[in-house]
């Protein structure tokens, strides 16, 4: 038999071995009640700012009794497999007789620590777990957790006090364990399934020239707990090469679990069918695609509290249930997959999709859910460890740009304005902490002709952190009220400006403000490089693979996305025959802003008629602007429109259905006739895509594809 949470043993490395973080165990089997984001502020347990800084400093003033930053495990020996609970307590004060141990568990918050009534239930249970950890490992009779709350802004500290007989807290722990062993069991019985499959699993394909030498460089880059990243053009096979490696990795124990990371939705799909094609060859491995919220929602309008909801409410009663469900039946969770099941149990499709990704073997999501910091995955990175994940990084050279922004962020005063008129009529004091701060930024105004660069806003932020902290009781105090969700924005806004404030590296960022279209002002903190904050998600796996067909120049791209000499580089050989290869250029056309005439666009159109006319089949045109894009498909429709050749175009904003259909249509059509896609420059259809053989012959790039002059384009190239 199986033995229970009080019998414990030595760690054999040849036993299989299922892992948990303490604040994973008691999240998951300690929630219950309904969704509601009506009481969406600092208090929610998922958006409680880690503070570390706040936390080192607290600690730092605690005494010689005081231990910090304390490691604990416990091993679970069960009849044929381990389970090991392992987190990190803040503190433990004890000395050296023992004689009075507390467990220390530090958050940090907007809240008014005064006006806090007891400590969040959540936060409690992870304390506990760490003082039956400890009270067991030392025999300990008697125990003290301790909540330690302090407010972000004027430094206020909070306690709250629990004592446990050893007895009381063995009792209630026991329960705990007990509740999840379940899904352990299955966890364990699924694994031993997965790695049999894994073992027997062959390469799908006849290897490409190169492509075996490219699997051993990603298993290699994996096994050395190391980064690489790989420049692989299209038709090299990136995807698979990628993958296959990976899934072989967990099979040997090497890693736990995989996240392929993009840029685009339409990427996801790519990877979603390699690991389909994987499963068909018979391998057994559960994946989860993440799909943004306001995409997978079954309802028209999206309001995530139990009076708005029938899904929102008692969403937590039933979501074990829905998760055990789908489990058991399914391998493949992807969205319209979650959709049936959040249907058939009537919870939340979003939430649902994030707890399968804790028991999916493969993690296909958005580089959102590793990398920004407002949405990250807390529950895979949210604890000071270190795990066997790998991270597959597709598009690679999206994810600078995509860090520059994760870790900016902006205030516009007029909003400011706006949300201090709305505020002041609910509550006094939040509406003149926000008067305050709307005079700060009206002295930056008056300060910034056009645009102005500072080197310290601290004034600024001390005032913004009392208008976040006004704004944070507000909004804990009263549920509802007109226009709370515009409040609730702006508040989320600010609580992202100062924390990227709080995170500032000397020379990641540059602060300035500017004078835009209509007087508006902005200020913004603008990363410039945003190596060290991507560094802190990286770090947390065991390797990273950033691959793209096109990773040129390659120092720039390991200077801003990891900085370690050690990295892995490889250079993919294309596929193709280049004496297959047409390359042409039209040096009588141009894209520039003074040659953008009625008859520049039909000299465009012209060109892309006669190309299209020598070899009928399914062409992309690819334009630096939607406007540009427009100019000359109507001078095409006007000039050189044939009953042989179908045009279609990317249109702003297209909806996921609506890309399915735009490139279902490469598919369908044949010669004789010609299908002729005009698409913008860097938009969705500009990569990542999947048209194999004949269903593209050929693009035709219109210009160069260059960012507009902005003041901020200037601001970074001076830097």
């Amino acid at each position: 038999m199986a033995q229970d949470a009080e019998n414990s043993g030595t760690l054999n490395d040849q036993r299989p071995c299922i892992r948990i973080s303490v604040r994973n165990l008691v999240e998951f089997i300690l929630r219950s009640g309904s969704i509601d984001n009506r009481k969406k502020s600092s208090s929610d347990i998922d958006l409680m700012v880690e503070g570390a800084r706040i936390h080192r400093t607290i600690q730092s003033k605690m005494g010689p009794d005081y231990h910090a930053e304390v490691p604990l495990s416990k091993l679970f020996c069960q009849e044929t497999y381990d389970i090991i609970i392992e987190g990190r307590a803040d503190g433990i004060i004890y000395n050296d007789d023992m004689t009075d141990v507390t467990i220390d568990e530090i958050k940090t918050t907007y809240r008014d620590v005064n006006k806090m009534e007891a400590a969040e239930p959540v936060h409690l249970a992870q304390a506990k777990c760490y003082a039956y950890i400890f009270s067991d490992q030392m025999e300990l009779r008697e125990i003290t957790v301790r909540m330690t709350y302090v407010n972000r802004v004027d430094q206020q500290i909070g306690y709250f006090h629990e004592r446990y007989t050893y007895r009381e807290i063995s009792s209630w722990f026991k329960g705990l364990f007990n509740s999840y062993k379940k899904w352990a069991d299955r966890e364990f019985e699924w694994s031993k399934i997965r790695t049999v499959s894994i073992k027997d699993l062959k390469f799908p394909f006849d290897y490409r020239e190169g492509q075996k030498e490219l699997l051993s460089q990603v298993y290699r880059t994996i096994s050395h707990r190391k980064k690489l990243f790989l420049e692989a053009p299209t038709g090299t096979g990136k995807t698979i090469s990628t993958v296959f490696p990976s899934v072989k990795a967990i099979g040997e124990g090497l890693c736990v679990k995989i996240f392929y990371l993009t840029a685009k939705t339409i990427t996801r799909t790519v990877a979603l069918k390699c690991f389909n094609i994987l499963r068909e060859a018979g391998l057994k491995f559960k994946t989860v695609t993440i799909t943004a919220k306001e995409k997978i929602c079954p309802l028209k309008e999206l309001d995530c509290n139990p009076l708005a909801c029938s899904f929102a409410d008692g969403h937590f009663d039933r979501i074990n249930e829905a998760i055990y469900d789908i489990l058991i039946n399914e391998d493949d969770f992807s969205k319209d997959r979650i959709l049936e099941y959040a249907l058939k149990h009537r919870v939340c499709p979003f939430e649902l999709s994030l707890d399968l990704s804790l028991f999916s073997d493969g993690i296909i999501c958005d580089y959102n859910y590793v990398f920004d910091p407002n949405v990250y995955l807390r529950r895979f990175f949210g604890d000071n460890l270190r795990e066997d994940y790998i991270f597959l990084v597709d598009e690679a050279h999206n994810l600078v740009d995509r860090g520059m922004k994760m870790y900016s962020a902006e205030l516009y005063k007029e909003d400011l304005m706006h949300i201090k008129n709305i505020v002041k009529e609910v509550d006094n004091r939040a509406g003149r902490a926000l008067d305050s701060l709307n005079r700060k930024m009206l002295l930056i105004k008056r300060e910034t002709e056009d645009v102005r660069v500072y080197e310290d806003i601290s004034d600024f932020i001390r005032i913004l952190n009392k208008a976040l902290m006004r704004l944070d009781d507000m909004l804990e105090e009263r549920e509802s009220f007109e226009k709370r969700d515009e409040v609730l924005d702006f508040y989320f806004k600010i609580r992202h400006f100062v924390n990227m404030y709080d995170n500032m590296g000397d020379d990641d960022y540059v602060i300035y403000s500017e004078l835009s279209e209509g007087s508006r002002l902005k200020l913004k903190l603008l990363c410039i490089d945003p190596s060290n904050s991507l560094n802190l998600r990286l770090m947390k796996a065991r390797s990273t693979v950033f691959f793209s067909a096109t990773l040129l120049p390659l120092q720039y791209y390991r200077d801003m996305l990891s900085r370690d000499e050690d990295d892995y580089t490889v250079y993919a050989r294309s596929v193709f025959d280049e004496s297959k290869r047409g390359l042409f250029i039209a040096s009588d056309v141009s894209s520039k802003y003074s040659r953008r005439n009625e008859g520049e666009y039909r000299r465009v159109a012209a060109y892309i008629s006669d190309i299209t006319r020598v070899t009928p089949g399914n062409y992309m045109v690819f334009f630096p602007s939607h406007a540009f894009l427009t100019k000359v498909y109507e001078q095409y429709e006007k000039y050189y429109d044939s009953d042989l050749v179908k045009l279609i175009k990317q249109e702003n904003n297209m909806t996921e259905e609506e890309r399915e259909i735009f490139l279902n249509k490469f598919y369908v059509n044949q010669a004789p006739s010609t299908l002729i896609g005009f698409c913008v420059m860097g938009g969705i259809f500009a990569e990542g895509i999947d048209l194999k053989n004949d269903t593209l012959i050929g693009a035709i790039i219109v210009g160069t594809g260059l960012p507009m002059i902005s003041n901020e384009r200037q601001i970074m190239k001076k830097s």
